[in-house]
């Protein structure tokens, strides 16, 4: 424990929680718009059992990295000519990783689009089995949201105390947070749509980076990793632009531009060719 209490410790905690924290927003993307299939009382159930579960799996695999690291040897080659790739542990896991989410996100765009109302408003299935379900979807997107995060962590620490409490730090923040943040999603349709174009970016994030990690080539090209840097920043962008939106549209009064023309007649500087 006294590892924990050092200077270089405690700043590798500060910035490993706050990737955590920014790492895990796909995460409250997903379990946000999971839950919101469920009634209102069993959201907040839903959101802190994934929550939860997150961070059960990522403490599990911090005990076991060696194992974490052993994902990363190729267990098998393949060598066609024009296409090569050596297959490992994770970058299998991230490649069905982003499979799953690219179905997920595209089904639930089709389903809201093409669904009828009662079949949006009221999904069918009784109460236990929609939250089972729910449920199950959000372990499995965990398993691999939580082999990206532990990836992270490992590129940053040695140190297995330190990125325990920073999973723990991390999940406990955005614990406190999933609740406003999944009632703005629901209340706004457009922040929705926009929650499932990120995990549809994401889950072309991951194959893209399962592809980079297995070193697959196709005529000698070789797939690079999806600086994540820009992704988050985008996202961050267009969630920034659809809240100014909700407000404009919330206003009494929309904005409007005016030229210069119109703010020197209005001061008296042109003479309006009506009044001539």
């Amino acid at each position: 424990m006294d590892s924990l209490f050092t200077a270089e410790a405690l700043v590798s905690l500060l910035t490993l929680t706050f990737l955590e924290i920014v790492l895990g927003i796909d995460n409250i993307i997903f379990i946000s718009i999971a839950a919101n299939k469920l009634s209102r009382k069993q959201q907040p159930k839903a959101r802190n059992i994934g929550l939860l579960l997150a961070m059960i799996f990522r403490v599990t695999l911090l005990f076991g990295i060696s194992f974490i690291i052993s994902l990363s040897e190729p267990f098998t080659h393949i060598d066609t000519g024009w296409f090569k790739a050596a297959f490992s542990g994770q970058s299998l896991i991230l490649f069905l990783g982003g499979i799953f989410l690219l179905y997920k996100s595209t089904s639930e765009i089709h389903h809201k689009l093409e669904g009828s109302e009662e079949e949006v408003q009221k999904p069918k299935g009784s109460a236990g089995s929609k939250l089972t379900s729910v449920v199950l979807q959000i372990a499995l997107i965990n398993v691999v949201f939580s082999i990206d995060s532990i990836l992270t962590a490992i590129g940053l620490t040695n140190n297995v105390p330190v990125m325990i409490v920073a999973v723990v730090l991390s999940v406990i923040i955005m614990m406190l947070f999933s609740g406003p943040v999944g009632d703005f999603v629901n209340r706004h349709p457009s922040v929705q749509m926009l929650g499932l174009a990120f995990l549809i970016a994401i889950g072309f994030m991951l194959i893209a980076e399962g592809a980079h990690l297995a070193e697959v080539s196709f005529f000698g090209s070789h797939v690079g990793a999806v600086p994540k840097g820009y992704l988050y920043f985008a996202i961050a962008f267009s969630l920034l632009v659809e809240v100014l939106n909700i407000k404009m549209r919330k206003a009494s009064k929309p904005v409007q531009l005016h030229d210069y023309k119109t703010q020197a007649e209005r001061e008296g500087l042109l003479k309006d060719n009506g009044s001539e």
